[in-house]
């Protein structure tokens, strides 16, 4: 029986929900999986079994807010993630290591073990170097770093998997890997895991509308723009029957809420924190309109948001600024800033909290294009073909006899 080990530093397992579908997808086709990755408050295991993939869990020393407080979580991410895969390399082996970027320095753990064989597959999650831009605003001697990093981390890797076709493109011209070896896969939410439900009414709290957030709440995901969208809809429009639901955690969470009461609309939002099974789906099922407010920049462009896959899956519609990325897998199913400001987010969102028919029309095109083109299982299948091509001729047959 073939087995791999998953490492991924910026997201616990199971909250990272592509991590962990790509487990359970390698698990199914008959693969043994282990996964290391962080501690959080929600997983503070440091190790558990769940539907037979082993979870090794690590601390890290701080949340990092610097470019040199960056380096040292990395520095502690990469002694534990060394150490975990020793542990595991003597617990039940692996054939495989995934590496799941940011950072792009997973591979100097996973190096020394190609030299005993090993395969070594990058799962491109971001695009380090245009997110260090979006993060400081500027680019001199670290982002040269996080550039050669990227192209050590290609280099190194036997397979990449990436998150769009932009990565794929990048992976192989800024990368220099063969088309061949680069195979896209999409952070497609699981149907049977994703669907409506009843929806939370004391998150409604009686609002006629309810503008919904879903994700990571740092400072590029762009949650203090959802809150300036609040106070131009309430404030220039008079939008005062409308409540913004904020379903998520991160190190910006502080920032955005002390915003939301400077500008004076505190009243209008609330911030759940982390959710999930039941609870995020009956939030998510409250949501009227979703908001994806993750400014312009060259990384926003290029990043295919989660929460394209899960307001359209819930036949939510979509309020973005106009991304390359997003409207590449939206098209006219979503609605656009007409300028990349939060007054232009608050624009393109007013038509569908005044006109209820054409909110219901752009919710149903949402779920038609997430019935027809967001399909986990066609992407799992993908992703697992693409790991049986790395097989050893005798592992392969193992897995296809399973």
């Amino acid at each position: 029986m073939p087995s791999c080990v998953i490492v991924v530093e910026n997201l616990p397992v199971p909250l990272d929900r592509r991590v962990w579908q790509e487990a359970c997808a390698l698990r199914d086709a008959g693969w043994t999986v282990s996964v290391i990755c962080p501690k959080s408050q929600q997983f503070p295991a440091a190790f558990e079994t769940i539907d037979d993939i082993e979870i090794f869990r690590h601390n890290l020393p701080l949340e990092a807010s610097g470019k040199f407080a960056f380096l040292y979580e990395y520095a502690a991410a990469l002694f534990h993630e060394l150490r975990l895969l020793l542990k595991v390399s003597r617990r039940r082996g692996f054939d495989v290591i995934q590496a799941c970027n940011p950072p792009d320095l997973i591979f100097l753990v996973a190096a020394p073990f190609k030299l005993f064989g090993k395969k070594f597959v990058f799962d491109h999650h971001d695009v380090c170097p245009e997110l260090f831009v979006a993060k400081f605003e500027r680019k001199g001697f670290f982002h040269s770093l996080l550039l050669m990093a990227e192209k050590a981390t290609f280099r190194t890797a036997d397979l990449v998997i990436s998150a769009n076709e932009t990565y794929r493109s990048l992976a192989i011209s800024r990368g220099g890997k063969k088309p061949e070896d680069v195979v896209t896969v999409y952070s497609v939410p699981d149907k049977a895991r994703i669907r409506r439900v009843a929806p939370n009414e004391a998150l409604r709290a009686g609002a006629g509308t309810v503008l919904g957030y879903v994700g990571i709440i740092a400072d590029q995901d762009g949650v203090d723009h959802l809150v300036r969208c609040v106070h131009h809809l309430v404030a220039d429009h008079g939008q005062r029957d409308i409540r913004a639901v904020v379903v998520g955690d991160g190190p910006a969470l502080a920032s955005v809420r002390q915003l939301a009461g400077e500008l004076g609309v505190a009243e209008h939002i609330t911030f759940t924190g982390y959710l999930r099974g039941e609870d995020l789906l009956a939030a998510l099922s409250t949501f009227d309109i979703g908001i994806i407010p993750d400014p312009v920049n060259e990384y926003n462009d290029k990043i295919s948001m989660n929460k394209v896959f899960e307001y359209s899956a819930l036949g939510i519609p979509s309020v973005s600024y106009d991304l390359t990325e997003t409207r590449r897998l939206l098209g006219d199913a979503g609605r656009y800033a007409a300028d990349a400001t939060p007054a232009g987010l608050a624009a393109a969102a007013r038509p569908l909290i005044e006109d209820l028919e054409l909110r219901r029309a752009a919710g149903l095109r949402a779920k038609a294009l997430a019935d027809a083109q967001f399909d986990w299982d066609r992407e799992a299948e993908r992703y697992v073909a693409a790991y049986a091509r790395l097989a050893a001729p005798a592992r392969a047959k193992g897995l296809a006899g399973a």
